[in-house]
């Protein structure tokens, strides 16, 4: 999984936090008194963020994607070394039955044991996508914690009616005066405690 399909799980999981956050929030509006009073209107505060940005400079974000993606060519690595091993194992073996080289139930006896092989492949990498999804939600889901958690506090003070997340084309038009994505970033930054650097365990 490259660094472009990393972000846009990322990016799918905001958009899915904020339309939850929009719905927990917002006030059901009556709308005969908003035709007859203008006032809820104008007291509305609206602003929004730019979630790529928030993928690209937050640093609990840049931190946990680049060892995603070490983690994904790992796995992908792992996986390719292993499936070039069996595949040259079993054109030895084809190559060794046109050579005689085995009695039958030599024959079946190897090819037994490369079917275990191509087995034990397949439930690696089933093993391997699950291990990888599961790191990918939880990073999600603490995003998404870090987040709400930030805004929350960040608007006792600032007062917003509504923040809407924008991504991409989402939001048709949105004014950069009700842009308060640099804001969040600095915010998140300064918060952010980045866990100790694990030790090297000595061989």
């Amino acid at each position: 999984m490259n660094k472009k399909s990393i972000l846009g799980v990322f990016a799918v999981a905001m958009m899915s936090m904020a339309m939850t956050s929009c719905n927990q929030q917002a006030p059901k509006v009556d709308e005969k008194s908003q035709t007859a009073n203008g006032a809820a209107a104008s007291e509305l505060k609206i602003a929004f963020v730019e979630v790529d940005s928030i993928m690209t400079q937050y640093k609990f974000c840049k931190e946990r994607s680049l060892e995603l993606q070490k983690k994904s060519q790992n796995i992908e690595n792992t996986l390719k070394t292993k499936g070039q091993n069996l595949q040259a194992a079993v054109n030895k073996f084809q190559q060794d039955i046109q050579n005689n080289k085995y009695t039958q139930q030599q024959a079946e006896a190897v090819q037994a044991g490369l079917q275990k092989q191509d087995a034990d492949l397949r439930a690696l990498q089933q093993r391997l996508a699950e291990e990888f999804q599961s790191e990918t939600e939880k990073f999600n889901v603490a995003l998404r914690d870090s987040l709400q958690n930030f805004l929350k506090a960040y608007n006792k003070d600032k007062k917003y009616s509504i923040i809407l997340s924008k991504v991409g084309d989402n939001i048709l038009y949105a004014d950069k005066a009700y842009d308060i994505t640099n804001e969040i970033i600095a915010g998140l930054n300064k918060n952010y405690k980045p866990a100790p650097a694990k030790k090297e365990e000595k061989k």
